[in-house]
């Protein structure tokens, strides 16, 4: 793996990949570590911040344009954070269903489908994967 390519890359970029790279990690570890602990809430507004950077810097990345200077990866930032605060209100309300199955769909669609996007030959993280 090569990371110059993300770093001499455009900042917003380069935070995007870190904390989406994070967030991957860090929700992978809350789907195995015991719910409804202090341990599980701290991680969580952790990854709901790692998850809101990804969001926020994803709006000022625009490498592929369709609409403008928008694309659907536009579309999905704002879902993210719309889906985001949803989940949070959730988990403060105790609906730990509502807040559970909006945190999996976060991680499955926000982070590993898009990130499997992130992959094809023209962008950055294909560079970074095989040199």
């Amino acid at each position: 793996m090569n990371f110059q390519p993300l770093f001499g890359s455009y900042h917003p970029i380069a935070i995007h990949a870190s904390a989406a790279t994070l967030a991957i990690g860090l929700g992978g570890a809350q789907f195995v570590l015991p719910k409804g602990t202090s341990l599980h809430r701290c991680l969580g507004y952790v990854w709901v911040t790692l998850m809101a950077s990804v969001a926020i810097t994803g709006l000022f990345i625009h490498e592929i344009l369709m609409i403008s200077a928008f694309s659907p990866i536009h579309l999905l930032s704002l879902l993210v954070l719309v889906t985001l605060v949803w989940a949070v209100r959730a988990a403060k309300n105790a609906l730990v269903s509502r807040q559970r199955t909006a945190m999996i769909m976060l991680y499955i669609f926000g982070l590993l489908l898009a990130g499997a996007c992130s992959f094809p030959p023209v962008r950055v993280f294909h560079v970074v994967f095989t040199g």
